[in-house]
């Protein structure tokens, strides 16, 4: 057997609604025909009948003005005496008439006044003109003799039947008047009723909603502020009519999505933990690999500089001393050492300046580069004097930063230019800046050798060099350590390969500061920083500045 569909609440409220509205709709046709009757009724009541009844006493009036005029005209036979005779007669007869169109349909009332007119007329025949005629030829006693007793009752004919006139308007307004006062307590009735059926369709509804929404939807919300306050597993109460339980099936069915998110997210939760926990584990034993190297670092390069130092100072006394008493290879041989005792030094110093930016620093201020730029150029003054330099910029941007790093980085790019210029021509450096949304792009372009696109990335690495020694000096530094300075201030910097005519290095730097914390230096995977390097106090400090611009020597071609 089919189970019922058991009805929506949309269906219950229709059902409800709609033989309320069939009633009352109804009632409201039952009261404004009543209502229409009662305003045509009030309307006989008032006018037509009303009217009816002035102007059949008027009738009244106006016959005994003619028969005063009659009367009076009788005894003097004076014109003035008959003029309410005469005045008479035109009322009556606008009176009739009008009395005539205002009773149409009225056949009772129709036939009282043909009689009073038959009555009236048959009182001019027999009494007022023959009274008129009498005095008009003279005969005043003949026309007092004719105003006798069958003249009083002729006139009393006319009275009568003018009363039965008057008495049948009375009862039609008296019946109207009944009619009236029916349709009217009909129109309350109706009036009544519909209050009536409005009330109790309220309470039926009020009712209903509180029985088929109120109380489902206060169920369903107590389930859901369960599961808000955390009771994940609380089911959700499914009842009432359809939509209601679609809702709270809805509800539920989110309830069991949110439980199985949160498992997953509780298993990703621990998976994440265990994941911090072994992060946090070799952080700290990077941390402690970090200071390791930073001491050995500094503990081996102060170590090295000594015997360093004893080295290139005995090599140098054995060619000063021994030059030319040995033979010529021994001199080579010699030379040689020299030059890698102070190739090693200088490489010694460069690489403890480059572990040391953003580790001895100071705080970030705002940074004229016009001032570092001027600072820059008079860095390399004498390199810029011997090769005919010429150093050109304007309206350079301010940037937040540390000035020394900063004068080191244009020191190293300027330098780069003079020591890698063609010889054919004059050394000429053009430093410009742009604004490129929110980084200030500055651009260092020379007119020397270039750099070929394919090297473009290779120039940045530490110690890589793309000439021989011999062809241009250096350690090959200068470049990874501009690098190290631009992205210490939260910057980036390349080789515009575009340009084909000497080079050009393109530095954007934030124009709001962006810089990596001080005490961190950035780690060769962007975004990424190493922990704090052992105090100052705490490791051997080296015998060079780890920011002086002549030990950041450039070494690319």
């Amino acid at each position: 057997m089919r189970k019922s569909t058991p009805w929506s609440l949309n269906a219950r409220i229709t059902a409800l609604c709609l033989p309320v509205v069939v009633l009352l709709t109804v009632l409201a046709a039952l009261a404004a025909i009543t209502a229409s009757r009662n305003n045509s009724q009030i309307d006989t009541l008032l006018h037509k009948v009303a009217n009816l009844r002035t102007d059949s006493q008027q009738l009244e009036v106006a016959m005994l003005n003619q028969e005063t005029g009659i009367r009076g005209y009788a005894i003097d036979g004076t014109e003035a005496s008959l003029a309410p005779y005469r005045d008479g007669v035109i009322s009556e007869q606008q009176l009739i008439a009008d009395l005539r169109l205002q009773a149409a349909g009225k056949p009772q009332i129709i036939g009282d006044i043909d009689a009073v007119q038959a009555a009236a007329d048959e009182w001019h025949t027999n009494v007022a003109m023959p009274v008129i005629d009498a005095v008009q030829r003279g005969d005043q006693a003949g026309a007092l003799g004719l105003i006798n007793t069958s003249a009083r009752d002729r006139f009393d004919n006319v009275r009568a039947t003018t009363s039965t006139l008057l008495n049948d308007i009375i009862d039609i307004r008296n019946t109207v008047a009944v009619d009236v006062t029916g349709t009217g307590k009909l129109i309350v009735w109706s009036l009544v009723g519909s209050a009536i059926v409005v009330i109790v369709a309220g309470f039926v509804l009020a009712w209903l909603l509180q029985r088929m929404v109120t109380r489902p939807v206060a169920s369903l919300a107590s389930s859901v502020r369960r599961v808000a306050a955390g009771d994940y597993n609380a089911p959700v109460d499914i009842s009432g009519p359809p939509e209601v339980a679609a809702l709270g099936r809805d509800v539920d069915d989110m309830r069991r999505r949110i439980v199985a998110d949160l498992r997953l997210v509780q298993s990703a939760s621990n998976a994440v933990e265990h994941a911090n926990a072994q992060l946090e584990r070799q952080a700290a034993d990077l941390q402690r690999s970090n200071q390791d190297l930073e001491q050995f670092a500094y503990v081996a390069s102060h170590d090295l500089q000594e015997p360093l130092r004893k080295v290139a100072s005995f090599c140098q006394l054995l060619q000063r001393r021994y030059a030319g008493q040995l033979d010529e290879r021994a001199d080579q041989y010699i030379s040689f050492a020299v030059d890698g005792a102070h190739r090693m030094q200088r490489l010694i110093n460069d690489l403890l300046a480059f572990s040391r930016i953003g580790r001895v620093t100071t705080a970030f201020t705002d940074v004229d580069l016009n001032t570092v730029m001027a600072a820059a150029v008079a860095t390399n003054d004498d390199g810029l004097r011997r090769a005919d330099g010429q150093v050109t910029y304007a309206d350079l941007p301010t940037v937040t930063g540390e000035e020394a790093l900063l004068q080191a980085l244009f020191a190293n790019l300027i330098s780069n230019s003079v020591k890698f210029r063609d010889p054919e021509r004059p050394v000429r450096v053009q430093i410009s800046a742009v604004r490129d949304g929110d980084d200030w792009e500055i651009v260092c372009r020379d007119n020397g050798i270039g750099i070929q696109p394919e090297y473009a990335d290779k120039v940045f690495v530490i110690f890589q060099r793309l000439h021989a020694k011999d062809a241009y000096p250096g350690t090959g530094i200068g470049l990874a350590v501009a690098k190290r300075i631009v992205e210490y201030h939260g910057g980036r910097i390349w080789i515009d390969t575009d340009i084909t005519e000497g080079a050009a290095i393109r530095v954007a730097l934030p124009a709001a500061a962006r810089p990596v914390s001080p005490g961190t230096t950035p780690d060769p995977v962007e975004g990424a920083t190493t922990p704090p390097a052992t105090p100052e106090a705490a490791r051997p400090q080296p015998t060079a500045s780890p920011i002086e611009p002549s030990a950041l020597d450039a070494g690319v071609e």
